[in-house]
């Protein structure tokens, strides 16, 4: 057992798109940052470091080399943390630790966390603090293993307790049995939780998620002519006062995971201010004459966006609208097995205890960073709300009330943890 009002617990959140760390009992985690990283085989590094210093970015090598978040690992060179990844380098690939939210590479979740602790982020030394890791409810035997292995034997943590990301969301709400929707950036998830505990056998997910509503806004824009340039590929010249030119820069050596994550964070940019959830099911006849929203690019285009703002987040409700996204067709062989979020919500709770139904339909509560989209609460409500037996009293709770989540939780339950 540990315990002390004297001593603060960390909580790290690995999520699919982002990585979050802070103290527990605070109402927001201190540092967030991407939970992907920039990896170049050894062998480039100083070929490409070389390179750099002439691509007219105005960073030194030397600068490059004492970025916090600059990891060896083996025959790799990782860049973690959002400074080190806006940084182009030649060679450089965008990897994920995570396959199917699942940790599939312990070398970067280990650099991620050195990351968390660094003086560009907590600022702390692991050894002084019980640690509280959240993971999701998929999460093997084998995972929770490795993971307590890597915390104890390199970091020397006093404390450490795994939980459930369901079960946090439910305890920072009050409560201890709800039905947990998490939209988060890899996939979403739905898992009732009761008692304090995760029913695995009623979990549902689905592979849509933040990320994959991102792909369909990047790859509509793309049929239609627009092009989003990476932040790298261009620089704004000032001609005369006030007006500005952009001028193409190249870059043969970077690499296409680096080129395709730079233009996710403007599609997802895109996405996050203009897109909300319609009202009733998209209908392209109805919306063909909807109003546009202006959107300005980073090289200074201004574009303008109609239907789409409606028809990408009514992807989560209605998945088969995918398949009319041009670009999108590879979707077509898995979509008969993906539900909408209303159909996962009722299969989920239909898979449980009769008795305890009616309390999961009250006490739904919206997780992860995609369920902050505007009108979604309100329209899975409605739908619900059609869907459910009429006894039924359907109540969505929105995240934002709860952001905190496992750092909300009281200071004096997550510190009495142990393994």
């Amino acid at each position: 057992m540990y315990g002390g009002d004297e001593v603060s617990a960390i909580v790290i959140d690995l999520g699919s798109h982002t990585c979050k760390a802070g103290y527990a009992g605070e109402d927001a985690p201190k540092a967030v940052f991407p939970s992907v990283v920039g990896a170049i085989d050894q062998m480039d590094v100083d070929e490409s470091d070389d390179a750099e210093k002439n691509s007219g970015s105005g960073e030194s090598k030397n600068n490059i080399r004492n970025v916090d978040g600059d990891k060896a690992k083996g025959k790799r060179k990782l860049y973690v943390g959002s400074q080190s990844l806006g940084y182009r380098r030649d060679f450089m690939e965008v990897v994920s630790p995570l396959k199917d939210g699942i940790v599939a590479d312990w070398d970067i979740v280990d650099s991620i966390w050195d990351h968390a602790f660094s003086r560009e982020c907590l600022l702390i030394d692991p050894k002084e603090h019980p640690m509280l890791l959240a993971e999701p409810s998929s999460n093997a035997q084998q995972q929770r293993e490795r993971a307590a292995e890597l915390m104890f034997e390199k970091y020397k943590a006093p404390a450490l307790f795994l939980a459930k990301n369901a079960v946090l969301t439910s305890f920072a709400s009050g409560r201890a049995t709800s039905l947990v929707v998490d939209c988060g950036g890899g996939s979403t998830t739905v898992a009732p939780v009761h008692d304090g505990y995760v029913l695995q056998k009623a979990v549902a997910t689905s592979p849509i998620g933040g990320e994959f509503l991102t792909d369909c806004l990047m790859k509509s824009l793309e049929s239609k002519g627009i092009a989003m340039k990476p932040r790298y590929s261009f620089r704004r010249k000032e001609i005369r006062p006030g007006e500005f030119q952009t001028v193409d820069l190249d870059f043969p050596n970077t690499s296409e995971s680096y080129k395709l994550y730079s233009q996710r964070v403007i599609a997802s940019d895109i996405k996050e201010c203009v897109c909300r959830a319609p009202d009733t099911p998209y209908d392209e006849s109805a919306y063909s004459n909807i109003p546009t929203t202006s959107y300005e690019l980073p090289d200074g285009q201004t574009i303008e966006i109609g239907a789409d703002r409606f028809k990408i987040p009514d992807v989560l409700f209605n998945p088969s609208l995918a398949h009319s996204i041009p670009g999108m067709e590879s979707f077509a062989e898995i979509a008969p097995s993906v539900r909408g979020l209303p159909q996962m919500v009722i299969d989920s709770i239909n898979k449980c205890d009769v008795d305890i139904r009616r309390e999961l339909f009250s006490s739904i509560l919206l997780a992860g960073g995609t369920a902050s989209m505007q009108q979604l609460k309100e329209r899975l409500e409605k739908d619900l709300l059609e869907e459910s037996p009429q006894a039924a009293r359907v109540k969505c709770l929105d995240w934002r009330q709860y952001i905190g989540f496992s750092w909300f939780l009281p200071t004096d339950v997550v510190l009495q943890i142990r393994v």
